[in-house]
């Protein structure tokens, strides 16, 4: 069990924490024709939407209610309504989505009020707008795509728990926010090589999976879940939880279908994968197909030439703690040591993150314990970048944002492939900084003098 402790500093100095709104936002990304709109100023949306367009180098949706100085103070009720009722008219989208902002939640804004005052002065809307409560002063970015998918849970899931079982191939897959789109679209073959037919709920890997389209300018989201897809949840025979901060979600979902579920909390690494495989099997009684069987003894194979380098081998993580999670079990698992772990907030999960302590802090911290440490790999975002490069050690992007390289969404992480992936990855960091680091060759005494005298010997020939 790790302690988790609380960095004692008055202010963030290299802040890690992406804020819950970004999250929510990621969320409703993943669903088909769907648009955000952030309850906030427009400044939140903007800052928003380059993280965005950074990370994934695509065209991001997303519109604000656009709150400035006199609404902040007199209320910004009419923002609201004029924001949907401008974007339902003009861009007729199937799902709006509505989380709040920092902004908006210290001027006092009931927004889910604001929406049911909006339907009831709007009876001929069928849209469904999906609010939700995101200030950026409390959790994450994992924290606000999860409250994301609880509301949508709550709010497009009927309570009917007398359908379980009657589309018995129908798995209902939750999936977290630290899953990439080359995640999602692995975990969708393996489901459907066991006879599965997943329903992925918000599914990025359809949505921002960086694909070219005939029309020059959409105004909604392209791909992902159709909004009509959660109508049909309660008729699955069973459901794939992914992540502890989705277990809130999970329980919603259970409550109001009755469809019973599989909780795990990583997919990284072998035993986490075993159980995976495991469960589909019992699940489903089919054999586990000779490709899987394949990529689990590639893995293993990558285990065994990977161990010399990672074994013993010092690691600093900065992460969200669902991915804090899942990475140090995958470093445990091949024996290497997690001497430095920050989360940017609080979780159940963090307790038994394979470490003797997580400090819930920023970068700053990170910086400093690594190098007491004597860490050798940091592993986070593209903000770690200037850390890394003080501290001289190298640095694998993983989480959210990455914005200084391409092609983040499509890394595979999850999985016998992208575990194996990962090993090799980590493994070739340490190789390449071995001889920056290594010990210096001693040079005898013995042979210093030889050199003398033959450099004499040379001198009194040629002289």
């Amino acid at each position: 069990m790790a302690e988790v402790i609380k960095s004692n500093k008055p202010m963030a100095v290299n802040p890690l924490k992406v804020s819950q709104p970004v999250g929510a936002i990621l969320a409703f990304l993943g669903i088909n024709k769907s648009l955000p709109m952030l309850h906030g100023s427009q400044g939140c949306s903007a800052f928003a939407k380059v993280f965005f367009v950074r990370h994934f180098r695509e065209p991001i949706p997303l519109q604000t209610t656009a709150m400035d100085q006199a609404t902040t103070v007199m209320g910004a009720d009419d923002n609201v309504f004029k924001g949907l009722e401008t974007v339902i008219e003009k861009r007729q989208p199937d799902l709006i989505g509505l989380p709040t902002t920092g902004l908006s939640e210290t001027q006092g804004s009931d927004v889910q009020g604001l929406v049911k005052r909006f339907y009831h002065q709007h009876p001929e809307v069928t849209t469904p707008i999906i609010p939700v409560v995101a200030p950026d002063y409390s959790g994450g970015l994992e924290t606000g795509y999860a409250l994301a998918v609880e509301a949508l849970l709550t709010h497009l899931v009927p309570e009917d728990t007398n359908q379980v079982g009657q589309k018995p191939q129908q798995i209902n897959v939750l999936s977290p926010s630290m899953l990439t789109g080359a995640d999602l679209e692995y975990l969708r073959e393996l489901l459907e090589s066991f006879g599965l037919q997943p329903v992925i709920l918000p599914d990025l890997s359809d949505s921002l999976d960086g694909h070219l389209m005939e029309e020059d300018f959409i105004p909604v989201t392209t791909g992902g879940t159709p909004v009509e897809a959660f109508a049909g949840l309660g008729q699955a025979a069973h459901t794939l939880v992914i992540g502890r901060s989705l277990h809130k979600a999970a329980d919603i979902l259970k409550a109001r279908t009755g469809v019973p579920d599989v909780r795990l909390d990583s997919l990284m690494g072998l035993q986490a994968m075993d159980q995976l495989i495991l469960a589909l099997q019992k699940t489903t009684g089919r054999a586990v197909p000779a490709r899987v069987e394949r990529q689990r003894s590639q893995l293993q194979d990558a285990q065994l030439d990977s161990h010399f380098m990672l074994g013993f081998s010092r690691f600093a993580i900065a992460a969200d703690p669902d991915l804090l999670f899942a990475f140090s079990k995958l470093i445990a698992e091949i024996g290497g040591e997690l001497v430095a772990a920050v989360s940017p907030h609080k979780a159940d999960i963090l307790a038994e993150v394979s470490a003797e302590q997580v400090v819930i802090g920023d970068l700053e911290d990170l910086e400093v314990l690594a190098e007491e440490k004597q860490a050798q790999v940091i592993i986070s975002n593209s903000h770690a970048a200037q850390t890394a490069l003080r501290l001289d050690l190298p640095l694998v992007r993983a989480g959210w944002p990455i914005y200084d390289r391409l092609g983040a969404q499509h890394q595979l992480w999850i999985g016998y492939p992208g575990s194996r992936n990962t090993l090799l990855a980590l493994a070739n960091q340490l190789l390449e900084q071995s001889p920056k680091h290594e010990i210096p060759a001693r040079i005898s005494i013995y042979a210093q003098a030889d050199q003398t005298s033959e450099a004499a010997y040379a001198a009194l020939k040629t002289g």
